[in-house]
Protein backbone atom coordinates (compact mmCIF):
# COMPACT_ATOMS: atom_id res chain seq x y z
CA UNK A 1 0.00 0.00 0.00
CA UNK A 2 2.83 2.35 0.86
CA UNK A 3 4.50 1.67 -2.47
CA UNK A 4 1.21 2.33 -4.31
CA UNK A 5 0.73 5.61 -2.50
CA UNK A 6 4.33 6.57 -3.24
CA UNK A 7 3.83 5.82 -6.93
CA UNK A 8 0.60 7.81 -7.04
CA UNK A 9 2.31 10.76 -5.41
CA UNK A 10 5.22 10.54 -7.85
CA UNK A 11 2.81 10.31 -10.80
CA UNK A 12 0.83 13.29 -9.54
CA UNK A 13 3.97 15.41 -9.15
CA UNK A 14 5.17 14.28 -12.59
CA UNK A 15 1.89 15.23 -14.25
CA UNK A 16 1.91 18.66 -12.59
CA UNK A 17 5.48 19.15 -13.83
CA UNK A 18 4.53 18.21 -17.38
CA UNK A 19 1.51 20.51 -17.34
CA UNK A 20 3.66 23.37 -16.12
CA UNK A 21 5.89 23.29 -19.22
CA UNK A 22 3.69 22.04 -22.10
CA UNK A 23 5.80 23.40 -24.96
CA UNK A 24 9.04 22.01 -23.58
CA UNK A 25 7.37 18.67 -22.91
CA UNK A 26 6.01 18.49 -26.46
CA UNK A 27 9.35 19.35 -28.03
CA UNK A 28 10.92 16.70 -25.82
CA UNK A 29 8.45 14.12 -27.16
CA UNK A 30 9.15 14.66 -30.86
CA UNK A 31 11.84 12.01 -31.13
CA UNK A 32 9.73 9.44 -29.28
CA UNK A 33 6.64 10.32 -31.35
CA UNK A 34 8.53 9.86 -34.62
CA UNK A 35 10.12 6.61 -33.45
CA UNK A 36 6.80 5.10 -32.35
CA UNK A 37 4.90 6.31 -35.41
CA UNK A 38 7.58 4.94 -37.75
CA UNK A 39 7.65 1.58 -35.98
CA UNK A 40 3.87 1.15 -36.05
CA UNK A 41 3.54 2.39 -39.66
CA UNK A 42 6.10 -0.13 -40.89
CA UNK A 43 4.50 -2.95 -38.89
CA UNK A 44 1.11 -1.92 -40.29
CA UNK A 45 2.33 -2.14 -43.88
CA UNK A 46 3.92 -5.53 -43.24
CA UNK A 47 0.78 -6.78 -41.48
CA UNK A 48 -1.45 -5.61 -44.35
CA UNK A 49 0.82 -7.20 -46.93
CA UNK A 50 0.98 -10.43 -44.94
CA UNK A 51 -2.81 -10.56 -45.14
CA UNK A 52 -2.64 -9.90 -48.88
CA UNK A 53 -0.09 -12.68 -49.39
CA UNK A 54 -2.17 -15.10 -47.34
CA UNK A 55 -5.46 -14.27 -49.05
CA UNK A 56 -4.38 -13.72 -52.63
CA UNK A 57 -0.88 -14.81 -53.64
CA UNK A 58 -1.23 -18.06 -51.74
CA UNK A 59 -4.62 -18.76 -53.36
CA UNK A 60 -2.83 -21.42 -55.40
CA UNK A 61 -2.72 -23.40 -52.16
CA UNK A 62 0.03 -25.02 -50.15
CA UNK A 63 0.20 -27.87 -52.68
CA UNK A 64 -0.02 -25.77 -55.86
CA UNK A 65 2.50 -24.27 -58.26
CA UNK A 66 2.62 -22.55 -61.64
CA UNK A 67 4.80 -22.71 -64.71
CA UNK A 68 5.30 -19.40 -66.49
CA UNK A 69 7.55 -18.02 -69.17
CA UNK A 70 9.56 -15.98 -66.66
CA UNK A 71 9.20 -14.72 -63.11
CA UNK A 72 11.16 -12.50 -60.76
CA UNK A 73 10.98 -13.47 -57.11
CA UNK A 74 13.15 -11.12 -55.10
CA UNK A 75 15.26 -8.34 -56.60
CA UNK A 76 14.41 -7.24 -60.12
CA UNK A 77 17.41 -7.31 -62.40
CA UNK A 78 16.87 -5.38 -65.69
CA UNK A 79 19.80 -7.12 -67.40
CA UNK A 80 18.53 -10.57 -66.46
CA UNK A 81 15.03 -9.57 -67.56
CA UNK A 82 16.28 -8.67 -71.05
CA UNK A 83 18.22 -11.94 -71.24
CA UNK A 84 15.12 -13.93 -70.30
CA UNK A 85 13.04 -12.01 -72.83
CA UNK A 86 15.40 -13.21 -75.54
CA UNK A 87 15.99 -16.81 -74.51
CA UNK A 88 12.70 -17.86 -72.87
CA UNK A 89 10.16 -18.91 -75.52
CA UNK A 90 6.43 -18.68 -74.87
CA UNK A 91 4.74 -21.71 -73.38
CA UNK A 92 2.68 -23.66 -75.92
CA UNK A 93 -0.45 -25.85 -75.93
CA UNK A 94 1.50 -28.86 -77.21
CA UNK A 95 3.88 -28.57 -74.24
CA UNK A 96 0.85 -28.53 -71.96
CA UNK A 97 -0.49 -31.71 -73.56
CA UNK A 98 2.92 -33.39 -73.19
CA UNK A 99 3.27 -32.47 -69.52
CA UNK A 100 -0.29 -33.51 -68.76
CA UNK A 101 0.22 -36.93 -70.33
CA UNK A 102 3.61 -37.61 -68.69
CA UNK A 103 3.32 -36.20 -65.17
CA UNK A 104 2.69 -38.63 -62.31
CA UNK A 105 2.79 -36.43 -59.21
CA UNK A 106 0.13 -33.91 -60.24
CA UNK A 107 -3.53 -34.16 -59.28
CA UNK A 108 -4.80 -31.20 -61.36
CA UNK A 109 -3.12 -29.51 -64.30
CA UNK A 110 -4.61 -26.53 -66.12
CA UNK A 111 -3.77 -23.88 -68.70
CA UNK A 112 -4.61 -20.22 -69.06
CA UNK A 113 -4.00 -17.46 -71.58
CA UNK A 114 -5.33 -13.94 -71.29
CA UNK A 115 -5.44 -10.33 -72.34
CA UNK A 116 -7.36 -7.09 -71.67
CA UNK A 117 -10.47 -6.65 -73.79
CA UNK A 118 -13.58 -4.56 -74.25
CA UNK A 119 -16.95 -6.06 -73.26
CA UNK A 120 -20.42 -4.89 -74.25
CA UNK A 121 -24.07 -5.71 -73.72
CA UNK A 122 -26.54 -3.64 -75.65
CA UNK A 123 -25.56 0.00 -75.26
CA UNK A 124 -23.46 -0.65 -72.14
CA UNK A 125 -19.75 -1.36 -72.42
CA UNK A 126 -16.64 -1.84 -70.30
CA UNK A 127 -12.94 -1.58 -71.12
CA UNK A 128 -9.88 -2.99 -69.41
CA UNK A 129 -11.57 -6.31 -68.66
CA UNK A 130 -9.34 -9.35 -68.14
CA UNK A 131 -10.33 -12.12 -70.54
CA UNK A 132 -9.03 -15.57 -69.64
CA UNK A 133 -9.04 -18.58 -71.91
CA UNK A 134 -8.92 -21.48 -69.46
CA UNK A 135 -9.30 -25.18 -68.98
CA UNK A 136 -12.32 -26.50 -67.07
CA UNK A 137 -10.37 -27.01 -63.84
CA UNK A 138 -8.99 -23.46 -63.64
CA UNK A 139 -11.49 -22.35 -60.99
CA UNK A 140 -10.35 -25.16 -58.69
CA UNK A 141 -6.70 -24.36 -59.36
CA UNK A 142 -6.99 -20.70 -58.33
CA UNK A 143 -9.79 -21.12 -55.77
CA UNK A 144 -12.49 -19.20 -57.66
CA UNK A 145 -15.92 -19.66 -56.07
CA UNK A 146 -19.17 -19.53 -58.06
CA UNK A 147 -22.01 -17.37 -56.73
CA UNK A 148 -24.62 -18.06 -59.44
CA UNK A 149 -24.77 -20.67 -62.16
CA UNK A 150 -21.78 -22.93 -62.76
CA UNK A 151 -18.25 -23.06 -64.14
CA UNK A 152 -17.02 -24.34 -67.49
CA UNK A 153 -17.23 -28.08 -68.23
CA UNK A 154 -14.75 -30.34 -70.02
CA UNK A 155 -17.23 -30.81 -72.87
CA UNK A 156 -17.56 -27.03 -73.37
CA UNK A 157 -13.79 -26.66 -73.37
CA UNK A 158 -13.26 -29.52 -75.84
CA UNK A 159 -15.97 -28.17 -78.17
CA UNK A 160 -14.74 -24.56 -77.92
CA UNK A 161 -18.24 -23.53 -76.84
CA UNK A 162 -18.97 -19.76 -76.79
CA UNK A 163 -19.86 -19.65 -73.07
CA UNK A 164 -18.46 -17.48 -70.28
CA UNK A 165 -18.16 -17.16 -66.52
CA UNK A 166 -18.03 -13.51 -65.46
CA UNK A 167 -16.72 -11.67 -62.40
CA UNK A 168 -19.13 -9.96 -60.04
CA UNK A 169 -18.13 -6.48 -61.21
CA UNK A 170 -18.95 -7.41 -64.83
CA UNK A 171 -22.35 -8.58 -63.67
CA UNK A 172 -23.01 -5.39 -61.65
CA UNK A 173 -22.00 -3.06 -64.50
CA UNK A 174 -23.67 -4.82 -67.42
CA UNK A 175 -26.68 -6.51 -65.81
CA UNK A 176 -27.39 -4.59 -62.62
CA UNK A 177 -30.04 -6.42 -60.59
CA UNK A 178 -31.19 -8.61 -63.49
CA UNK A 179 -30.23 -12.27 -63.84
CA UNK A 180 -27.36 -12.68 -66.34
CA UNK A 181 -27.79 -16.45 -66.77
CA UNK A 182 -28.27 -17.42 -70.41
CA UNK A 183 -27.83 -13.87 -71.66
CA UNK A 184 -25.25 -12.79 -74.22
CA UNK A 185 -22.26 -10.47 -73.97
CA UNK A 186 -19.88 -9.37 -76.71
CA UNK A 187 -16.14 -9.65 -76.12
CA UNK A 188 -14.24 -7.73 -78.79
CA UNK A 189 -17.25 -8.36 -81.03
CA UNK A 190 -17.45 -12.12 -80.32
CA UNK A 191 -20.65 -13.25 -78.61
CA UNK A 192 -20.60 -15.45 -75.49
CA UNK A 193 -23.44 -16.78 -73.36
CA UNK A 194 -23.13 -16.25 -69.60
CA UNK A 195 -23.37 -19.49 -67.62
CA UNK A 196 -21.96 -18.40 -64.26
CA UNK A 197 -21.03 -15.49 -61.99
CA UNK A 198 -18.06 -15.74 -59.61
CA UNK A 199 -18.17 -14.63 -56.00
CA UNK A 200 -16.65 -11.22 -55.34
CA UNK A 201 -12.96 -11.19 -54.40
CA UNK A 202 -12.49 -7.46 -53.86
CA UNK A 203 -9.47 -5.45 -54.97
CA UNK A 204 -5.75 -5.61 -54.32
CA UNK A 205 -3.56 -2.48 -54.61
CA UNK A 206 -6.54 -0.72 -56.21
CA UNK A 207 -6.85 -3.39 -58.91
CA UNK A 208 -10.23 -5.13 -59.01
CA UNK A 209 -10.14 -8.93 -58.99
CA UNK A 210 -13.74 -9.11 -60.20
CA UNK A 211 -13.32 -7.55 -63.66
CA UNK A 212 -12.69 -10.81 -65.52
CA UNK A 213 -14.31 -13.23 -67.94
CA UNK A 214 -13.34 -16.90 -68.19
CA UNK A 215 -14.03 -18.66 -71.50
CA UNK A 216 -12.95 -22.07 -72.89
CA UNK A 217 -9.29 -21.94 -73.83
CA UNK A 218 -9.96 -23.35 -77.31
CA UNK A 219 -12.51 -20.63 -78.04
CA UNK A 220 -9.98 -18.06 -76.88
CA UNK A 221 -7.29 -19.50 -79.18
CA UNK A 222 -9.69 -19.39 -82.15
CA UNK A 223 -10.00 -15.63 -81.74
CA UNK A 224 -6.59 -14.53 -80.47
CA UNK A 225 -4.22 -17.40 -81.28
CA UNK A 226 -1.96 -19.33 -78.91
CA UNK A 227 1.37 -17.62 -79.38
CA UNK A 228 1.61 -15.47 -76.26
CA UNK A 229 0.51 -15.27 -72.65
CA UNK A 230 0.11 -18.94 -71.79
CA UNK A 231 0.82 -20.22 -68.29
CA UNK A 232 0.16 -23.54 -66.54
CA UNK A 233 -1.14 -24.21 -63.04
CA UNK A 234 -0.79 -27.50 -61.18
CA UNK A 235 -1.72 -29.10 -57.90
CA UNK A 236 0.52 -31.81 -56.49
CA UNK A 237 -1.02 -35.06 -55.31
CA UNK A 238 -0.13 -33.94 -51.78
CA UNK A 239 1.73 -31.14 -50.06
CA UNK A 240 4.45 -33.60 -49.07
CA UNK A 241 5.42 -34.25 -52.72
CA UNK A 242 5.16 -30.61 -53.86
CA UNK A 243 8.90 -30.24 -54.45
CA UNK A 244 9.11 -33.58 -56.25
CA UNK A 245 6.13 -32.59 -58.45
CA UNK A 246 7.84 -29.32 -59.38
CA UNK A 247 11.08 -31.13 -60.14
CA UNK A 248 9.22 -33.66 -62.29
CA UNK A 249 7.54 -30.90 -64.32
CA UNK A 250 10.84 -29.07 -64.67
CA UNK A 251 12.58 -32.21 -65.90
CA UNK A 252 9.79 -33.04 -68.38
CA UNK A 253 9.69 -29.54 -69.87
CA UNK A 254 13.47 -29.37 -70.12
CA UNK A 255 13.42 -32.72 -71.93
CA UNK A 256 10.68 -31.54 -74.30
CA UNK A 257 12.72 -28.42 -75.11
CA UNK A 258 15.93 -30.47 -75.51
CA UNK A 259 17.85 -28.41 -72.94
CA UNK A 260 21.33 -29.70 -72.10
CA UNK A 261 22.35 -30.23 -68.44
CA UNK A 262 24.57 -27.13 -68.46
CA UNK A 263 21.79 -24.90 -69.82
CA UNK A 264 19.55 -22.83 -67.58
CA UNK A 265 15.78 -23.30 -67.52
CA UNK A 266 13.95 -21.33 -70.22
CA UNK A 267 10.85 -21.08 -68.04
CA UNK A 268 10.04 -20.54 -64.37
CA UNK A 269 8.32 -22.70 -61.76
CA UNK A 270 6.82 -20.80 -58.84
CA UNK A 271 4.87 -21.95 -55.79
CA UNK A 272 3.14 -20.31 -52.86
CA UNK A 273 6.10 -21.29 -50.68
CA UNK A 274 8.56 -19.49 -52.94
CA UNK A 275 6.38 -16.37 -53.03
CA UNK A 276 5.95 -16.35 -49.25
CA UNK A 277 9.70 -16.90 -48.80
CA UNK A 278 10.46 -13.99 -51.14
CA UNK A 279 7.99 -11.81 -49.24
CA UNK A 280 9.54 -12.79 -45.90
CA UNK A 281 12.98 -11.85 -47.22
CA UNK A 282 11.62 -8.50 -48.38
CA UNK A 283 9.89 -7.79 -45.06
CA UNK A 284 13.10 -8.72 -43.29
CA UNK A 285 14.94 -6.04 -45.23
CA UNK A 286 12.14 -3.53 -44.56
CA UNK A 287 12.17 -4.37 -40.86
CA UNK A 288 15.96 -4.00 -40.67
CA UNK A 289 15.75 -0.55 -42.25
CA UNK A 290 12.88 0.41 -39.94
CA UNK A 291 14.85 -0.72 -36.89
CA UNK A 292 17.76 1.50 -37.93
CA UNK A 293 15.48 4.52 -38.39
CA UNK A 294 13.57 3.85 -35.17
CA UNK A 295 16.86 3.41 -33.27
CA UNK A 296 18.07 6.83 -34.41
CA UNK A 297 14.81 8.51 -33.41
CA UNK A 298 14.70 6.60 -30.12
CA UNK A 299 18.25 7.48 -29.09
CA UNK A 300 17.72 11.11 -30.10
CA UNK A 301 14.47 11.23 -28.13
CA UNK A 302 16.09 9.54 -25.14
CA UNK A 303 19.02 11.98 -25.10
CA UNK A 304 16.60 14.91 -25.26
CA UNK A 305 14.60 13.44 -22.39
CA UNK A 306 17.77 13.06 -20.32
CA UNK A 307 18.83 16.64 -21.03
CA UNK A 308 15.38 17.98 -20.20
CA UNK A 309 15.30 15.99 -16.97
CA UNK A 310 18.76 17.28 -16.03
CA UNK A 311 17.51 20.81 -16.64
CA UNK A 312 14.47 20.03 -14.50
CA UNK A 313 16.73 18.85 -11.68
CA UNK A 314 18.65 22.13 -11.83
CA UNK A 315 15.46 24.18 -11.88
CA UNK A 316 13.89 22.27 -9.01
CA UNK A 317 16.95 22.00 -6.77
CA UNK A 318 15.32 24.06 -4.04
CA UNK A 319 12.10 22.01 -4.30
CA UNK A 320 14.14 18.82 -3.86
CA UNK A 321 15.89 20.31 -0.84
CA UNK A 322 12.57 21.26 0.76
CA UNK A 323 11.09 17.80 0.16
CA UNK A 324 14.15 16.13 1.68
CA UNK A 325 14.16 18.46 4.65
CA UNK A 326 10.57 17.50 5.52
CA UNK A 327 11.29 13.78 5.37
CA UNK A 328 11.29 12.70 1.71
CA UNK A 329 13.59 9.75 1.24
CA UNK A 330 16.14 9.31 -1.52
CA UNK A 331 13.94 6.62 -3.08
CA UNK A 332 10.99 9.05 -3.18
CA UNK A 333 12.98 11.60 -5.19
CA UNK A 334 14.37 8.86 -7.42
CA UNK A 335 10.88 7.44 -8.10
CA UNK A 336 9.46 10.88 -8.84
CA UNK A 337 11.95 11.64 -11.59
CA UNK A 338 11.87 8.10 -13.01
CA UNK A 339 8.06 8.18 -13.20
CA UNK A 340 8.20 11.63 -14.76
CA UNK A 341 10.64 10.48 -17.46
CA UNK A 342 8.65 7.31 -18.11
CA UNK A 343 5.37 9.16 -18.35
CA UNK A 344 6.92 11.74 -20.63
CA UNK A 345 8.11 9.04 -23.02
CA UNK A 346 4.90 7.01 -22.62
CA UNK A 347 2.77 10.00 -23.60
CA UNK A 348 5.03 10.46 -26.61
CA UNK A 349 4.43 6.81 -27.48
CA UNK A 350 0.64 7.25 -27.26
CA UNK A 351 0.78 10.30 -29.50
CA UNK A 352 2.93 8.29 -31.93
CA UNK A 353 0.31 5.51 -31.90
CA UNK A 354 -2.46 7.98 -32.73
CA UNK A 355 -0.36 9.52 -35.49
CA UNK A 356 0.47 6.12 -36.99
CA UNK A 357 -3.19 5.05 -36.86
CA UNK A 358 -4.23 8.25 -38.63
CA UNK A 359 -1.58 7.71 -41.31
CA UNK A 360 -2.71 4.10 -41.75
CA UNK A 361 -6.34 5.18 -42.24
CA UNK A 362 -5.39 7.91 -44.73
CA UNK A 363 -3.07 5.62 -46.72
CA UNK A 364 -5.60 2.77 -46.78
CA UNK A 365 -8.34 5.17 -47.93
CA UNK A 366 -6.40 7.21 -50.47
CA UNK A 367 -4.04 4.59 -51.91
CA UNK A 368 -4.16 0.89 -52.83
CA UNK A 369 -1.55 0.03 -50.19
CA UNK A 370 -3.07 -2.34 -47.60
CA UNK A 371 -2.38 -1.30 -44.01
CA UNK A 372 -3.61 -2.96 -40.83
CA UNK A 373 -2.48 -1.73 -37.42
CA UNK A 374 -1.79 -4.82 -35.28
CA UNK A 375 -2.39 -4.59 -31.53
CA UNK A 376 1.09 -5.99 -30.94
CA UNK A 377 2.65 -2.95 -32.66
CA UNK A 378 0.71 -0.60 -30.36
CA UNK A 379 1.85 -2.48 -27.27
CA UNK A 380 5.44 -2.61 -28.50
CA UNK A 381 5.43 1.09 -29.41
CA UNK A 382 4.09 2.31 -26.08
CA UNK A 383 6.14 -0.18 -24.08
CA UNK A 384 9.35 0.67 -25.91
CA UNK A 385 8.87 4.40 -25.47
CA UNK A 386 8.24 3.99 -21.74
CA UNK A 387 11.36 1.83 -21.36
CA UNK A 388 13.40 4.44 -23.23
CA UNK A 389 12.13 7.15 -20.89
CA UNK A 390 12.93 5.01 -17.88
CA UNK A 391 16.43 4.19 -19.13
CA UNK A 392 17.41 7.74 -20.04
CA UNK A 393 15.78 9.07 -16.87
CA UNK A 394 17.97 7.01 -14.54
CA UNK A 395 20.95 9.38 -14.51
CA UNK A 396 18.93 12.58 -13.87
CA UNK A 397 16.86 10.75 -11.22
CA UNK A 398 19.98 9.51 -9.43
CA UNK A 399 21.50 12.96 -9.56
CA UNK A 400 18.37 14.46 -8.04
CA UNK A 401 18.15 11.80 -5.32
CA UNK A 402 21.78 12.32 -4.26
CA UNK A 403 21.43 16.08 -3.70
CA UNK A 404 22.29 17.18 -0.19
CA UNK A 405 19.20 18.94 1.26
CA UNK A 406 21.23 21.75 2.89
CA UNK A 407 23.23 22.39 -0.28
CA UNK A 408 20.02 22.23 -2.33
CA UNK A 409 18.31 24.83 -0.12
CA UNK A 410 21.39 27.07 -0.23
CA UNK A 411 21.58 26.91 -4.04
CA UNK A 412 18.52 29.11 -4.51
CA UNK A 413 18.53 30.88 -1.20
Amino acid sequence: MAQTASFREAASVAIDSLRGSKLRSFLTLLGIILATATLIAVMSVISGMDHYIAENVSSMGSDGFRIVRMAFIGNFNPKKFLEMQKKNPELKPDEFDFLKSKSTLVREFGMRSGRNVGVARGSQSLTGVQLNGVTANWAALINTQIATGRYLTEIEVSRHSPVAVIGSEIKDNLFGNSDPMGKAIRVDGVQYTVIGVAKAKGSVFGQSQDMFIDVPVGAYFQTYGSRVGIQYAATATSQQVLEQAQDEMRMLLRAYRHLRPNQDDTFAVISSDSLVTAWNNLTGAIAATAIAVVSVFTVAGGVVIMNIMLAAVSERTREIGIRKSVGARRSDILNQFLVEASMLAGIGGLIGVCLAWLVAVLVRTATPVPMAVPISSVLIGVGLSSIVGLFFGIYPAQRASKLDPIEALRAEA
